[in-house]
């Protein structure tokens, strides 16, 4: 019988906080069954250890004492994905771009509380969309460009988690619940292959306070996962997919890994892993990348 490891066990911090010591890992070991050594990902910031037979992922946390470090129990085999589905608004970037719009139309405070209901899954996403749409009726198209300039943020760690997965053969897809309008920018500026999502009509120069049907939402990213992996030739355990929110719920649990980021509670309570400290090069660590074989722009 082989003595290889059959799992292992990834710690993950903050790279602003890099708290993962040898004390921490020593701690880890201890909680797992037939630890092998660890291997040091990043000094400080990840570390990953080879462990056979059932791991307890909750033994694991109280072993790290309240340690900020996200955990996650893998298997060995099939660790590097073929297909990677990201969401965009709150994941791979810090924002919600309807939010931001609404802004513009003086009705942020109460967009913003829609959005958070329906990210939370307590109303349901299409008909909330249509109602928080409905609100940007006669803004001019040119806030599009102002939001991307002044309030969009890029999430720490994107371009190197899409970049490095795209030198190393994946495919890698942005799809959004959200529009269009931003989704083709932020691929650009991320540097997925392609992007998804809703398409805002207008009116002239003006959003008509309309979107087309039918409405990218959970089942529609759930559907594009599936596709884009049968278009491929891939099998599940192939897919990663990470999202926050209750519309990206369908298509995490469909993943081979699926990720909640930074998530809303009922997201995160369902995924296979949740990263609640890390940024997004914590994808890449997850499937036993290195930090030395991060591609960045």
């Amino acid at each position: 019988m082989s003595d290889a490891p059959s799992h292992v066990a990834v710690l993950i911090a903050n790279p602003l906080a890099p708290v993962i010591d040898d004390a921490l890992v020593e701690a880890a070991r201890a909680a797992l069954p037939r630890p092998a050594a660890a291997r040091r990902l990043n000094p400080g910031i990840a570390a990953e250890i080879g462990f056979s037979g059932a791991g307890d992922i909750e033994a694991l946390r109280a072993a790290l004492a309240g340690a900020p470090v996200d955990v996650a129990l893998l298997p060995i085999v099939g660790r590097r994905k073929k297909l990677f589905l990201a969401d965009m608004d709150s994941t791979m970037i810090g924002q919600e771009c309807i939010d931001e719009l609404a802004d513009f139309a003086g009705m942020k405070a109460h967009v913003s509380a829609i959005t958070e209901r329906a990210m939370r899954g307590e109303i349901a996403f299409e008909p909330a969309l249509r109602e928080r749409v409905a609100l940007l009726k006669g803004l001019p198209l040119g806030v599009v460009d102002e939001v991307i300039a002044q309030r969009i943020r890029l999430t720490p760690g994107g371009r190197e988690l899409v970049g490095t997965m795209r030198a190393n053969g994946a495919r890698t897809l942005l799809v959004s619940g959200g529009f269009t309008l931003f989704t083709e920018r932020v691929a650009a500026m991320v540097g997925f292959h392609a992007h998804r999502a809703n398409v805002l009509v207008t009116d002239g120069e003006h959003f008509a306070g309309l979107v087309e049907e039918p409405i990218l939402g959970r089942e529609a990213k759930l559907a594009t996962l599936i596709e884009a992996r049968a278009a491929l030739g891939l099998a599940q355990e192939d897919t990663l997919a990470v999202g926050d929110g209750a519309n990206d719920l369908a298509m995490i649990g469909e993943a081979g890994l699926g990720v909640a980021y930074h998530a809303k509670p009922a997201v995160a309570a369902s995924a296979q892993v949740r990263i609640d400290h890390a940024d997004l090069t914590a994808l890449l660590y997850l499937q036993g990348y290195a930090a030395s074989d991060f591609v960045t722009a």
